[in-house]
């Protein structure tokens, strides 16, 4: 799934770590996001968009391509 966790954390100027400990996951888990290799689940994804001020679907696109 397409996101912009990465542009998101970038204009906070945070690292992986700061943007892991705010949500209360591993680095890795971050990673994994910003990478499209995970999909977070709805309470994660809900914790990430009130972090940001955000909507989930202005952060994750799950699109039709």
């Amino acid at each position: 799934m397409k996101n912009r966790l990465r542009v998101l954390r970038a204009e906070r100027d945070w690292t992986q770590a700061r943007l892991a400990e705010e949500l209360g996951v591993s680095r890795q888990t971050v990673n994994a996001i910003e990478t499209g290799k995970y999909d977070p689940a709805l309470p994660l994804a809900f914790r990430i968009a009130r972090l940001f001020g955000l909507t989930i679907e202005e952060i994750f696109d799950a699109g039709d391509s």
